[in-house]
């Protein structure tokens, strides 16, 4: 099936929703949306607010998105299709094409459901090992290669956000396919990226903080080569590991040496913009929660909640984490505050690391429960427990 309204097909998976939900959110039939996807008609003015409200967008983006309706294949895709059916004879450009594709699922995981970018992500892998095996061209293989490892670290990331942090296995598989990838070809960046979000499943999966210490350190070893925003957010997982043990000086001495990269951070950086001031706070003041010292993780996630952008799964994370902040400094209004914040996001993104910290704010919420400030907070999370 072919789509002219692309942008509009992109922003409807992003959200999760079906071709025959959003259906039942405007009130139409399915074909109905097919036509306005495959740009054969436009909706009524009567039906737009509501495709605005299930789309979670403006009127005014939704016209954005309806003028947007260019030819049913676009260039990159009509490159692919002649690839595909020539895999021998594929080039750099249709490789870019790709690693593009690769870089824009990558980019809407933070506000996206992954279920929603699973099917797309897996499509991008698989057609670059076809590629891979195929290539005639020793350069092209490589990049191809480079392609792999990025395909294979988001599929990692995907399966392991998508099945709620239960799956580790599955990631293992693609993660160690990225690892490898990169090593091959010797890109350090890419395989730096790949042992770190190794690092994030022995903590929060196996519940082994010492493992994911090992492999956030070794992560910041082969980055150090190549990236120093990759190399500061490995050790920032580094001394999330040494909290998690409740080692505070060794935490504090890897949040230091974090710190101090965020001054050198150049823009022609390949991990720029995965390692901020923001990442810092958010990440420091889980370090403190584990650490026991709630006061001063509160101070770091008010920053980070402050500076971070609205519904995205990272936000969910530090509302979650100042939730339980304040929790145990027996502030449970503001803790349920807080923890309907992170609902409203969860609701949205579906974020594996959000639902698990909601969940334990949940927990620990239980003594005042029965409190009407806290009764809507604690009602909104029972209902997120059973849809999730």
């Amino acid at each position: 099936m072919t789509f002219r309204r692309q942008r509009l097909v992109r922003r409807r998976r992003m959200l999760g929703l079906s071709q025959q939900q959003l259906a039942e959110h405007v009130g139409v039939d399915r074909s109905t949306v097919v036509r306005w996807e495959r740009g054969e008609s436009a909706p009524h003015p009567w039906h737009r607010p509501r495709m605005a409200r299930a789309l979670k967008i403006t009127a005014e983006e939704l016209d954005d998105l309806l003028l947007d309706c260019g030819p049913a294949n676009g260039p990159q895709t009509e490159r692919l299709e002649h690839a595909a059916a020539n895999p021998a004879g594929i080039d750099l450009v249709s490789v870019a094409c790709l690693r593009e594709q690769v870089t824009s699922l990558d980019a809407a995981y933070d506000t996206a459901p992954s279920s929603a970018l699973l099917a797309d992500a897996g499509q991008c892998l698989g057609q670059i090992g076809i590629f891979r095996r195929n290539a005639a061209s020793s350069q092209v293989r490589r990049e191809l290669t480079i392609a792999e490892a990025e395909a294979a670290t988001l599929m990692g990331k995907l399966v392991w956000d998508a099945s709620g942090r239960r799956d580790q296995a599955t990631p293992l598989v693609f993660l160690d396919q990225a690892v490898t990838a990169a090593g091959q070809v010797g890109d350090k960046a890419a395989q730096g990226h790949a042992l770190l979000r190794k690092s994030y499943l022995a903590p929060y999966g196996s519940r082994d903080p010492r493992d994911g210490h090992r492999l956030a350190s070794a992560a910041a070893d082969t980055a150090r080569q190549a990236s120093n925003a990759l190399t500061g957010l490995a050790l920032l997982h580094a001394a999330e590991g040494c909290a998690m043990r409740g080692e505070r000086r060794a935490c504090e001495r890897c949040l230091g040496q974090a710190e101090a990269l965020l001054d050198r951070i150049a823009e022609i950086d390949t991990g720029a913009g995965l390692f901020t001031l923001v990442h810092y706070r958010r990440l420091a003041g889980s370090c403190y929660l584990y650490l026991h010292d709630p006061a001063r993780a509160q101070q770091y996630l008010t920053a980070a909640a402050r500076d971070l952008a609205g519904g995205t799964k990272s936000q969910a994370i530090v509302l979650g984490n100042l939730a339980l902040a304040c929790l145990r400094q027996r502030k449970p209004d503001e803790a349920a505050a807080h923890l309907g914040d992170a609902i409203t996001v969860i609701e949205q993104t579906w974020g594996g690391g959000g639902l698990s910290v909601v969940f334990a704010a949940g927990r620990e919420l239980k003594p005042w429960r029965a409190e009407p400030v806290v009764q809507d907070a604690y009602d909104r999370l029972l209902s997120l427990m059973a849809a999730a």
